[in-house]
This record gives structure tokens, C-alpha cells and sequence, in this order.
């Protein structure tokens, strides 16, 4: 298995070098024959065959050919390369980072530094590299099967074979996990309490950070903790609460007292489905015939609310919340920060939230059939927007005014904003694409990956179809036309020299 994963391993920096990209970027051009030698500049544009030319939202270069199969682009600091839909490559030489997708998320690679992590369908995996506190940690997981760890630190080392024995640190939202034929024995510890389990989940006893406890389940749940002190961030010391729980016949008798020696201690006691009750000095609630109806008096935030069930019919009044929900027919809740509103739910949606300078609202219609989010600074003024309509474009407006559209979005509105999407899926499909940059002025659109293409300066345009067989170019020096690849320069002569155009046919 190891040495599989380093075969893994050399394989991808295979792929990752730049040289891989270079030879990519050489041999396809050739491969489809491109007849575009009379260029002077840099650009080219032949179509869905082969096309270079300059980014529009940013500083920097991409080449595409053989439509949406490969492409190639480098601004200031990221170059990515990708093979739609198979693979992508993207790599920040500055703060040395490395990102690969392979018919993502089937397989993964990342780098960081010297950090990386390869994952296969979250089953197979390695990662390791140096950390701010080792040296060296390396990683192996076939999941959930086999576990292991290797690092500087020999205390830190761990092999896992489950179910037979093993050993786990920093693992599975545990700080250390022992096990012998699991489900039989293990011993895991978290934030200071060690859990013995035999026979896991029907017996355990619990030890440590003053807590007592032991369980048969689903029969008895006895567990008490005694009031203790931790230091936070800032070096204060802070009283952590103390607690006292028993349940009987889970889910069905529970009773138990949290916050013990803090101002805000809580009794709770449920018979289910008989009632719920819950007493602390910030809030109040009581339920009968559990879940249908509920009563919340919350002291702390200021309001009452009532339910019947929750969450299907609930009704809050107060400072603190603003409620009125029958579901799925209407909803209207909404407090000083947050808003939720609905009517016949999934058919029209909308959230905001409100914390200066902060303030996003979202449209939806049928979950993500149409979604409209709009972001604001409120100190600002300025604004970014993403509009969706699944599976027939999206539309992103960022906080400078720069504009993107594309068409089709089979997959960017259900993943927004993901840019591994938008590195390996997202040109296969995208039949249209136009861009504006509110800043330089500058503008692009695309159709049919450059079987169209217009790119438009300032101070110049440029438009091409058909594979290059029409190529139109505007400057400062006059307009261009090309047919079939042969030159025809329109010129706009003084006219107390000579009062008409002339036509003029020669090379570049």
C-alpha cells in the first residue's frame, strides 16, 4: 500500500510540472494543423481549433484549442491548465501552492508549501509535509479501514487496522482513540474525559475533567460533572459549569440540570411524547404531546413564540424574533439582523442578513432553478451580485463593476462560487461567454468556443468567425480585414490629401 501511494505521488508531480503544461500547450496547436503564421502579435484566434488571446477581468494570456478540451491560462500570480471535463491544474508559484482535480471530486491533489494531500473518493488518501510543530507527519488512510501516521514525533505515530486493533490521535473528532475488536473494546479521550465502551454504543464509562459517568443502553444514562475552571484565549479564567443527567428507556425519560454554579443554570425534564419542559433564567419553554404544541418564553432576546409543530406552524412576537410560519403555504420571521421569508415553499425564497458593513440578500425560486444573491458594503456602496437560472446561465457582478456571463450552468448555480468547478467542468458547457471590465473599459464575448470571438480596447476591437476565415481589427492606424486569411487593410487617409478610402491590399 505504501508503495503504491508513492507511485501516486511521483505520478502527480509528473502532471503538476510546468512542463507538462509547456509540452501541452506546444503539441496541440500543432496536432490540429493551425494556419495562422502571417500574425504580428500574440494573439491568435482560429476558432474552436486554436486561440490565444489577452484576459479581459484581469492581466494575462489563455489559449484554448480543440474547443472546450484544453486550455491554458497565466495571470500575475496563478497559471491553470485544464483538459474539460477530465482534469485541471491550477498553481500559485508565490506562496507555493498546487491544486489538481481529476474528474473532481473522484480524486484530488493539493500542495501548500511542503503540505500536500491526495484523496480518492475520500477513501484512499495521503498527506503529510512539515508543520509549525514537526518536522515531518505523513498520513494513509484506506477509509474506514486502515489508519496510519508517521512523524517526528514518535508519541504522535499511530497504525489503525479496524475492526482488529488500533490506535488513532487527532482522529475522528477525537484526541486519541484505542480499540480492540471493535465493536468489543475501545478507549477514546476528548477535551479531557476518557470513555471506556464494550460492546459499543450499549456500555460505557466515563472519567476525567470532573466528569462520572456510566451507561447501559438504551435502559440507564447516569452522568454528573462537577463545576471546573478553564483559561480562554485572553488568559482569563472562566467557570465552567457543572451538570447533572439521567435518562431512562432512551429517547423516551430524561432529566437532567446544566450551568450548575453559573448565573444561567437550566433544568430540563422530557417524557416523551407526554411532555418537554426546560426552566433557566434566560428562557422558558413547555411542550405537550410532544412535538405538537410548544410554548418558548426566551427572557434573554425578548419574545414568546408558539408551535404547532414546530417547525411546521410557529408564531413568535417580540423585540428578539417576528414569526409567522405555516408550512408550506407562507413564512415571515425576521429579527434586527436576520430575515426568512417564504411562500409556498420551494417556489419562492428569500434571506438576508444584516451586520454592518455587511448586507446579503438572495432570491430563490424551486431551490435553484433561479437564485439572485446581491451583497453589499454598507459602508461603501459598493456591491457584488450572482444571478442564476439552472441550467441556462449565471451571471456574476463582482464589487469593481467587472461583469461575467455564461451559458449553459448545468452545475454553476448549484455550486456557486466553487472554483474547482469553474476550473475543470465549466468550459465543456460554456457555449457563450461575454465579459466587461468596468475599469479599462475593455470587453469580450464568445460563442461556441471562438467560432465567435470580439475583443474590444479602449483604443482598439477585434472580432473573428468562422475559424479565422473573417477576421475584422480596428486601431488607431485604421480598420483591418482579413478573408480566408488574406490581408485587406481598410486606411482612413487626411482627407485635404485625398477625400475617399482606399483600399489597399498587402501582408501585415
Amino acid at each position: 500500500m505504501i508503495y503504491t501511494a508513492l507511485s501516486a505521488r511521483r505520478m502527480f508531480r509528473v502532471i503538476c510540472s510546468r512542463r507538462t503544461a509547456s509540452n501541452l500547450g506546444v503539441l496541440l496547436p500543432l496536432m490540429f494543423g493551425l494556419v495562422a503564421g502571417a500574425q504580428t502579435t500574440n494573439e491568435i484566434v482560429a476558432g474552436p481549433l486554436f486561440s490565444k488571446f489577452n484576459l479581459t477581468l484581469e492581466p494575462g494570456q489563455r489559449t484554448e484549442a480543440a474547443g472546450p478540451l484544453y486550455y491554458n491560462e497565466r495571470q500575475e500570480e496563478i497559471h491553470t491548465w485544464g483538459i474539460p471535463p477530465l482534469m485541471a491544474f491550477s498553481e500559485r508559484p508565490a506562496i507555493q501552492a498546487k491544486e489538481l482535480e481529476f474528474i473532481y471530486p473522484v480524486l484530488t491533489y493539493n500542495r501548500y508549501g511542503g503540505q500536500y494531500r491526495f484523496q480518492f473518493c475520500q477513501l484512499f488518501s495521503f498527506a503529510g509535509g512539515e508543520t509549525m510543530q514537526e518536522k515531518q507527519r505523513g498520513r494513509f488512510t484506506i477509509f474506514p479501514i486502515y489508519f496510519q501516521q508517521r512523524t517526528s514525533n514518535p508519541k504522535d505515530n499511530y497504525t489503525a487496522f479496524v475492526p482488529f486493533y488500533g490506535h488513532l490521535r487527532h482522529r475522528l473528532f477525537h484526541d486519541d482513540i484505542r480499540f480492540v475488536m471493535f465493536p468489543a473494546y475501545s478507549k477514546s479521550l476528548k477535551g479531557g474525559v476518557v470513555t471506556w465502551t464494550y460492546l459499543y454504543p450499549f456500555f460505557h464509562i466515563r472519567r476525567g475533567n470532573g466528569v462520572r459517568g456510566w451507561q447501559v443502553f438504551p435502559f440507564i444514562n447516569h452522568e454528573t460533572k462537577r463545576v471546573t475552571t478553564t483559561t480562554n484565549l485572553f488568559h482569563e479564567v472562566e467557570t465552567v459549569g457543572g451538570s447533572r443527567k439521567l435518562v431512562l428507556m432512551w429517547p423516551f425519560f430524561f432529566n437532567q440540570h446544566t450551568g450548575l454554579g453559573t448565573t444561567n443554570q437550566a433544568w430540563q425534564q422530557a417524557f416523551i411524547p407526554a411532555y418537554s419542559l426546560m426552566r433557566s433564567p434566560e428562557e422558558d419553554s413547555t411542550t405537550v404531546l410532544w412535538p405538537f404544541f410548544s410554548h418558548i418564553n426566551n427572557k434573554q432576546k425578548g419574545y414568546h413564540e408558539w408551535d404547532a409543530p414546530w417547525p411546521l406552524v410557529e408564531f413568535a412576537r417580540g423585540p428578539g424574533k417576528h414569526t409567522s410560519r405555516v408550512w408550506p403555504f407562507y413564512s415571515h420571521a425576521y429579527n434586527t439582523n436576520l430575515e426568512d421569508d417564504f411562500y409556498l415553499w420551494p417556489v419562492w425564497k428569500y434571506n438576508r442578513v444584516h451586520a454592518d458593513p455587511l448586507d446579503r440578500r438572495r432570491k430563490r425560486i424551486l431551490f435553484f432553478l433561479y437564485s439572485d444573491t446581491t451583497e453589499k458594503n454598507t459602508h461603501t456602496g459598493k456591491f457584488n451580485e450572482r444571478i442564476d437560472m439552472w441550467p441556462l446561465f449565471s451571471h456574476y457582478r463582482d464589487f469593481n463593476g467587472n461583469t461575467r456571463l455564461q451559458i449553459l450552468a448545468p452545475l454553476d448555480p448549484l455550486f456557486p462560487g466553487q472554483p474547482k468547478i469553474q476550473r475543470e467542468y465549466a468550459p465543456a458547457w460554456s457555449i457563450w461567454r461575454s465579459e466587461h471590465n468596468a475599469q479599462t473599459g475593455a470587453s469580450s464575448q464568445s460563442l461556441l468556443w471562438n467560432l465567435y470571438r470580439r475583443d474590444v480596447r479602449p483604443h482598439s476591437s477585434r472580432l473573428s468567425f468562422l475559424f479565422g476565415l473573417f477576421q475584422l481589427r480596428r486601431d488607431a492606424h485604421g480598420r483591418q480585414l482579413r478573408l480566408f486569411y488574406f490581408p485587406l487593410t481598410i486606411r482612413r487617409v487626411d482627407a485635404r490629401r485625398r477625400g475617399d478610402l482606399t483600399l489597399k491590399r498587402g501582408r501585415d
